[in-house]
């Protein structure tokens, strides 16, 4: 229910790179941007956003639109939900209709489950912070691990009091569903249908999701009593999915972009203790054990992670294997192990700011020769131990996708190794190979995203599906030249959009959202204006807009230096313009006169009625006339 000024205003202050560059590493690649694809798992770049249509379009998925449309697919927002965030982000203010009480019950689902997980935060926060007893133990707390009222305030810290019921009774009280209460983990239903708190008496650290809205929580108890769990997180919901979700991101992304650089540590006080401490580019797992889909988030911001360990020794051996994962998805990773009896928030606590940093600085090392170092270490001199480190290592290796970078590493793991470098090859080579034959048919070639001349389609075979490319073709260029003037005789000039719809007065339009999209304009042709590409790129309607972006978007897009470098001239569509137009005109005409001559002659074999049969061909002969002027205007008109 936001009002359509105010829809505008968003509109007109959005930037698409900047608002997609949030959540994708974007490339400048002639007028657009390029990057890895977030909705699907891609090594070469096949996502694409242009800036001056406002656009995005992602080949590997087929999706594509604004950067409302963006935010509603990758985020799963709503449209409303989307335009707030893109509000909140430049500072505009939101202004809305009423809300009936009809539409209020409408809400969905997730949505309750996000207002019921902000507003526990807030609760929580008050507690800390209003309380005596979220002073006294939970802010004291907090202040021991050297927090500052800031960095409290900032990753909205606080309190659950040591109560049975104070939440979940609080919560009744304002009018949240019990339903909402109990699935988003934050109270637990008793046999006797009552509800009582799931983190009375913790320390609370609220996880967001990537755009910054709280979706679940971590509890931490202060008391010592080995029966009760340390840690206490939020189950799954719809809402809250673990393995995808990396604690700190929100607060991370802009710095891993900025650094090209993600610093991974276990828990959530490590993150807090590092980001305060000025490295910003850092979250953690929350205790899980990292996931493909972690790794993958990411990714997207920046192919290079750094992996902090404490100074347990069995748990490093134990995430050695799990790493392996990164190499997979062809990140690069360095390991910085800390002093026996240390991790991150210890030990940026121990040496401050600036001596944690160079301490990083210059203890990093590349995983692949910390791991054989390592493994080398814990074999010492037997020879059995030592070939299973040796295969260990070189399976790691195998796991990197760039061919030039796992050589270099064969080389200098064979020093390592003291192992002539032909034997580690051998056995990468036989790695791959089973690996291969294992992939079969399931591996998926992409095609790479580079500078190349505009592609065109092959003609469809199927008449059916010629029929549709051509109603698209008209879509095309409706929505390219719609709004300009040409000059179609040296006398007259008129504009292409309305001209083409006129044209078009007797054409029956088969596919369905080029039947919509062509009414549309219509309808606004009749109302005395002309519809830009904007105006279908921010169609409510989800398929016009991805009719609208596949139509805009080119696969393939020529560099700024195209010509210069190559001295190939590609054909410019606006210096023929005008048989540009008339062509897909007409040869939509062709082809629907050339369905109607066939339905004729399927009736007149059929029609026995020697009066219909008459009428029939007279039928034929006609359209067979009007069929022989479109074919003789394609020969003098198109042709020149």
């Amino acid at each position: 229910m936001i009002t359509k000024q105010t829809v505008d205003r968003i509109m007109e202050a959005t930037d698409i790179v900047e608002v997609i560059g949030e959540f994708v590493q974007l490339k400048k690649r002639g007028a657009n941007y390029i990057g890895l694809s977030p909705f699907a798992n891609e090594r070469t770049p096949s996502f694409t956003v242009s800036p001056a249509k406002g656009i995005f379009k992602d080949f590997s998925s087929g999706k594509g639109g604004s950067a409302v449309t963006f935010l509603m697919e990758l985020e799963k927002f709503t449209y409303p939900e989307a335009l707030k965030w893109l509000a909140k982000k430049y500072g505009i203010e939101v202004e809305e209709t009423v809300v009936s009480e009809e539409n209020k019950e409408e809400e969905n689902r997730r949505e309750s489950l996000m207002i019921v997980s902000g507003y526990a935060a807030k609760f929580f926060q008050d507690s800390l912070w209003e309380t005596e007893e979220g002073q006294n133990i939970g802010l004291s707390y907090f202040k021991e691990r050297g927090f500052t009222n800031e960095t409290i305030r900032k990753f909205e810290l606080g309190y659950s009091p040591d109560q049975w019921e104070a939440f979940s009774a609080q919560a009744l009280k304002d009018g949240y569903v019990e339903e909402f209460i109990v699935e988003s983990g934050l109270s637990v239903k008793r046999e006797n249908g009552s509800l009582y708190d799931r983190y009375r008496g913790r320390v609370m650290f609220p996880i967001h999701s990537f755009t910054g809205r709280v979706i679940a929580f971590g509890g931490r108890t202060l008391k010592n009593d080995k029966n009760v769990p340390k840690y206490v997180n939020s189950p799954e919901s719809e809402i809250y999915h673990k393995s995808n979700v990396l604690y700190g991101l929100n607060f991370a992304k802009k710095a891993i972009r900025d650094e090209d650089n993600c610093y991974l540590v276990e828990g959530y006080a490590d993150v807090i203790s590092v980001h305060q401490a000025g490295i910003e580019n850092v979250v953690a797992s929350s205790g899980t054990s990292l996931t493909v889909e972690q790794i993958r988030l990411i990714g997207r911001l920046t192919k290079n992670i750094t992996i902090l360990y404490d100074g347990d020794a069995a748990g490093i051996k134990a995430s050695l294997r799990g790493l392996d994962l990164i190499l997979e998805e062809g990140l690069n990773v360095k390991v910085v192990l800390f002093p026996d009896g240390h991790d991150p928030d210890t030990y940026v606590r121990l040496l401050g700011s600036s001596a944690f940093k160079k301490y990083i600085d210059d203890n990093r090392k590349d995983f692949i020769l910390y791991k054989t170092d390592i493994l080398l270490k814990e074999a010492g001199k037997d020879p059995i131990l030592k070939a299973g480190v040796i295969r260990e290592v070189v399976e790691s290796i195998a796991k990197i996708p760039d061919s030039i970078k796992a050589s270099i590493f064969i080389k200098e793991c064979s020093t390592l190794m003291q192992i002539d470098e032909r034997a580690l090859l051998t056995e990468l080579n036989k790695m791959r190979q089973a690996k291969a034959k294992k992939d079969g048919q399931g591996q998926t070639m992409h095609t790479p995203f580079e500078d190349a001349p505009i592609a065109t389609e092959p003609e469809p075979q199927n008449p059916e599906a010629d029929g549709e490319s051509q109603e698209k073709e008209i879509v095309r260029l409706l929505l390219l030249y719609g709004n300009r003037m040409i000059d179609w005789d040296g006398i007259t000039n008129t504009y292409i959009g309305p001209f083409m719809i006129a044209e078009l007065n007797d054409v029956e339009f088969e596919h369905p959202v080029c039947k919509q999209f062509v009414a549309i304009y219509r309808t606004e042709v009749d109302n005395g204006k002309l519809p830009d590409e904007q105006h279908f790129i921010h169609y409510p309607d989800k398929e016009i807009v991805d009719i609208t972006v596949t139509m805009l978007a080119n696969r393939y897009m020529l560099s700024e230096n195209w010509m210069d470098m190559h001295k190939i001239l590609v054909h410019d569509e606006l210096s023929n313009i005008r048989a540009a137009i008339l062509g897909a005109i007409f040869h939509l005409k062709k082809q629907k006169i050339g369905k109607i001559l066939s339905k004729l002659l399927a009736d007149l074999q059929t029609t026995e009625s020697t009066i219909d049969q008459e009428i029939l061909m007279n039928q034929y002969l006609f359209m067979k006339k009007v069929e022989k002027k479109i074919t003789d205007f394609f020969g003098t008109v198109i042709s020149k």
